[in-house]
């Protein structure tokens, strides 16, 4: 009896957090009645949306937008990482933590930060008298703010599959006779091309799921997508879920559309090399490209980092954005605004920050749990576990805050928590609970299959071979795991917009309001204060990581 307990939990966790909220979408895209507790008129509404001309509008947008981040991450991150894979780039582990910095940025504070650089009047203007308030606020200048904060996902790929992958093999290739550029193509590139398919993916996918960039400068470039589409469906009166849940089935079909021929690029390029004990890695020096790759690195990071931060910190020390960048006008009031008593600010923090310590907390345990069935438990379900828990990889968050609406808002459910912050704890932990699944299923692979019935065999049940053999071998990974979560959580916006209840607010929400009412100051300094703290936890998860591989 008891070796089925954990099972189960496990398994009714993944059904509450992730299969719940995806059916509710499902039964709703099908049946337009489901809100009335009828299920007439299944597929009623299907035409009626193939026939809306805004439908392919959003979808073309949409796929423009994913496909444009995706380009231009490819031209940024794949030179870089080849640079930084294959050469001994100076300030190495400094430009790594830098370009870290965009992706740890949430993408909605990035956006706000370069309307406020390019805007008319915008900080931009001030200092050399341009102005690209026409490029920024285009589809070109959405996808350049997006791509400036993804691309990290392809840059990192590619320099750490081409510095492992074919780097000792291209050298051999050199010593009998190929050139350069020849072992580069015939032995690295294809050695490193599924990561750099893996990146590509995943920068395509983050950009079509991405909702606070688009809802910021997409609006005014006349630039629409699916997301903002959804929320709107939900926001404006008349509510239409019906609608809201097709358009949410159609952006899931894109991310699965776009994994499977990912899939199907890289499924024959797989390859591994074995070659006994690890070698070193010998970097090749850049010779006479050291300062031009140097210069490169550096605008790019004075792009990506530089730029938007600084007019972050602008706005959250200025006492207000017309007044320019003068020393008249520095001040710390915005900052002493969050700290007031009885501020809404402090409250957003607290509640984002309990809300991402209670997703750190489920999401562990959970995924702990996940990855040690699917890995070493004997079950039929195991497979089902493994792809329950992987599925909200391929679930927009602006998806899963419509699932939970249509889920939980219901008449029949005894107990609801819907209109309570337990709604956003289910929602954070269904989006990010693939994190604590990989990072738990690696450290699980590295122990071996041997310890944990050597234990049992000594006479541990398989609770205690459980908990004091197999958990604190892998907690290191599961912690670092688990700080990711709760760097990610306590910023994430599109489901908090969708699901806050009255007089719940969380940081993101905040400051998104805060730009809504005209309180830009305010909004900025609690922007710097949630990206920094962000950035330092996040780093600490990767130091942790780091001493876990040693």
């Amino acid at each position: 009896m008891r070796n089925i307990v954990l099972p189960l939990l496990t398994l009714a966790a993944l059904l509450v957090l992730v299969a719940l909220p995806a059916l509710f979408v499902l039964l709703q895209a099908v049946f337009p009645q489901l809100a009335s507790g009828s299920l007439a008129g299944a597929f009623g509404a299907v035409p009626a949306l193939a026939r809306d001309p805004q439908v392919p509008v959003l979808l073309g947008g949409t796929l423009k937008t994913g496909l444009g981040v995706a380009f231009a991450c490819a031209l940024i991150g794949i030179p870089l990482g080849a640079l930084r894979g294959l050469f001994a780039v100076p300030l190495a582990r400094c430009w790594d933590v830098l370009i870290l910095v965009p992706f740890l940025t949430p993408p909605y504070i990035a956006g706000l930060s370069w309307m406020l650089a390019l805007q008319q009047h915008g900080y931009l203007e001030q200092l050399t008298g341009l102005r690209l308030d026409r490029v920024l606020f285009s589809r070109t200048g959405m996808v350049l703010v997006m791509s400036l904060n993804i691309f990290p996902v392809v840059y990192f790929a590619v320099s750490r599959a081409m510095e492992t992958g074919g780097h000792r093999l291209a050298e051999v290739a050199r010593v009998h006779g190929a050139g350069p550029w020849r072992a580069f193509r015939l032995i690295t590139l294809p050695l490193a091309l599924p990561a750099v398919f893996a990146g590509l993916l995943l920068a395509f996918t983050l950009a079509i799921e991405e909702y606070g960039v688009p809802a910021a400068l997409g609006m005014r470039a006349g630039a629409p997508v699916l997301t903002v589409a959804i929320e709107q469906r939900l926001a404006d009166w008349p509510i239409d879920l019906t609608s809201a849940s097709l358009l949410s089935l159609l952006l899931v079909a894109l991310a699965l559309t776009a994994y499977g021929i990912q899939r199907a690029l890289s499924g024959g390029l797989d390859v591994a090399t074995t070659g006994g004990k690890p070698a070193a890695i010998a970097s090749r020096p850049l010779g006479v490209w050291r300062w031009p790759v140097l210069l490169l690195f550096g605008l790019v990071t004075g792009l990506a980092v530089t730029a938007p931060v600084a007019a972050m910190l602008a706005t959250a020390f200025s006492g207000t954005v017309s007044g320019g960048l003068t020393a008249a006008n520095l001040t710390l009031r915005h900052f002493v605004n969050l700290f007031a008593r009885h501020s809404e600010a402090t409250d957003a923090l607290g509640t984002s920050l309990g809300l991402a310590f209670g997703t750190a907390l489920l999401t562990g345990a959970v995924g702990f749990m996940v990855a040690w069935l699917t890995l070493n438990a004997r079950m039929r379900a195991k497979a089902f576990i493994d792809a329950l828990s992987l599925l909200p990889a391929a679930l927009p968050g602006v998806v899963v805050g419509v699932g939970l609406i249509l889920a939980w808002n219901r008449r029949f459910w005894p107990v609801t928590p819907y209109d309570s912050w337990v709604i956003l704890l289910l929602a954070y932990s269904c989006l990010l609970l693939p994190y604590p699944v990989r990072y738990a299923g690696a450290a699980l692979r590295q122990l071996g299959a041997n310890l944990e019935p050597a234990a049992r065999v000594h006479g541990a049940t398989a609770g205690r071979a459980l908990r004091y053999i197999v958990l604190p071998l892998v907690f290191p990974a599961l912690l670092a795991s688990m700080l990711m979560v709760f760097a990610i959580a306590s910023r994430e916006l599109v489901t908090s917009l969708l699901l806050s209840p009255p007089g719940v607010q969380t940081v993101s929400v905040f400051i998104w309001r805060q730009f809504e009412q005209g309180s830009v100051g305010d909004g900025m300094a609690m922007a710097s204060i949630a990206m920094f703290s962000s950035i330092l936890v996040m780093l600490a998860a990767l130091g942790l990581l780091q001493r876990r591989r040693r």
